[in-house]
């Protein structure tokens, strides 16, 4: 009956694309889901004033094993530990994704390594595929023409977007080694130049942008 009510729940949303909303995903297994506070809040700012999107103020916190997130067309996801889907969890979250959802996560550095291993949980048949600088999320709103930016340095590698398709239809975007959330926070959190802020919005957007379209 659960996953039933889901289902009602999300086709519901689905055929009203006025209630559009992000949440934030609280997790189990003790990484700090909560990382980054006003990053969702200044992208919400962002988008609303220049990608015409209409969302609410306030994020809200949703669970992965809840019916609460098929009300919810983007969820994003972030820290800096480990991670943990239950096996029910694990079914909610793929049945949330593959009936239109969206989850976006953003390693905040060090959830790599758990994160990977919870994903093949939700879909044990599917593979990371790194995005090519030529895919539309990259030029959506703004155009990057290298792809995803770096914004945070941590082991000197390249940042990366990843993602898993249902089809063709991206339903997991996983940007690492990038840290767009902390470019999306209070200037006075990371004392980011002005620049580097921007930037990481404007791929935020263009990420929000390509989600709603497509």
């Amino acid at each position: 009956m659960k996953q039933v009510a889901a289902i009602i729940l999300f086709s519901m949303f689905s055929l009203s694309m006025t209630a559009q909303e992000i949440a934030l995903l609280k997790y189990q297994g003790g990484g700090d889901w909560y990382a980054n506070p006003t990053a969702l809040p200044n992208l919400i700012k962002f988008c609303n004033q220049n990608i015409n999107t209409a969302f609410k103020n306030k994020v809200e916190t949703v669970t992965p094993g809840s019916i609460a997130i098929f009300q919810y067309p983007f969820i994003h996801m972030t820290g800096h530990g480990n991670v943990f889907f239950s096996n029910e969890e694990a079914k909610n979250l793929r049945t949330y994704l593959l009936g239109g959802g969206f989850l976006h996560i953003d390693d905040n550095y060090g959830m790599n390594k758990f994160i990977r291993a919870e994903l093949k949980k939700i879909f044990p048949n599917k593979e990371l595929q790194e995005l090519p600088a030529t895919h539309p999320i990259f030029s959506s709103a703004y155009n990057f023409p290298n792809g995803l930016p770096k914004i945070h340095e941590h082991d000197g590698l390249g940042p990366q977007a990843l993602g898993l398709f249902d089809n063709e239809r991206l339903i997991l975007l996983f940007t690492f080694e990038s840290d767009l959330g902390d470019g999306w926070e209070d200037p006075a959190v990371h004392n980011d130049p002005p620049e580097v802020r921007l930037k990481a919005l404007q791929m935020g957007a263009n990420i929000i942008k390509y989600v709603f379209e497509n």
